[in-house]
C-alpha cells in the first residue's frame, strides 16, 4: 500500500522520475533513429546522474523547476503517443458490447453455441438468486409497466 497516492501529492523523487520519463519520451518524439535517440538519451541519463547526489533539497528543487521549464521549452510540437491511450489514433475506438446483447440473439445464433448459452443461463440464475438473496425479492407495485 506504499505506492498508494494520497491526494495527488507527490514526492521529490516521484517528480524527478516523472520528468526524467517525460523526457525521454519528448526525445523519442524528436530522433527517429534508434542509434541517435539512445545517445540522446544517455546524455540525458547523466544530466540527471550528475544532481542525483544533491542533498540541499531548496537546489534539488531549484534544479526539478528548471528541468521542467527546459522540458516546456523544447518539448516536440507534435508529441508522439501510443495508438490506444488517450489522445491516440485508436484511443477509444473498439466498443465492447455490453453483455445484455446477447440476450437479443436469434434462438438459432445461440445454438451454434450451445455449451457457451447453457452455462450463461446458469450463471444468470445464480446471479439472480444471489441478489434475491442480499437485497430481497422485487416489489411489484414498484415495477412501473
Amino acid at each position: 500500500m506504499a505506492n498508494v497516492p494520497v491526494l495527488g501529492l507527490k514526492t521529490h523523487v516521484q517528480k524527478v522520475c516523472s520528468l526524467y520519463k517525460r523526457t525521454l519520451r519528448n526525445l523519442e518524439a524528436y530522433y527517429d533513429r534508434r542509434n541517435v535517440y539512445r545517445y540522446q538519451a544517455v546524455l540525458a541519463r547523466q544530466r540527471f546522474e550528475d544532481m542525483l547526489n544533491e542533498k540541499d533539497l531548496r537546489k534539488a528543487t531549484k534544479l526539478l523547476k528548471a528541468g521542467e521549464e527546459e522540458l516546456f521549452l523544447t518539448q516536440h510540437p507534435i508529441p508522439r503517443k501510443f495508438a490506444l491511450s488517450p489522445g491516440g489514433v485508436a484511443y477509444e475506438r473498439v466498443v465492447t458490447p455490453p453483455d445484455w446483447v446477447l440476450d437479443y440473439w436469434h434462438p438459432l445464433e445461440k445454438a451454434q453455441y450451445p455449451e457457451y448459452f447453457k452455462i450463461r443461463e446458469q450463471r444468470k440464475k445464480e446471479f439472480m438468486a444471489m441478489w434475491e438473496k442480499e437485497y430481497g425479492k422485487p416489489d411489484p407495485k414498484d415495477t412501473h409497466h
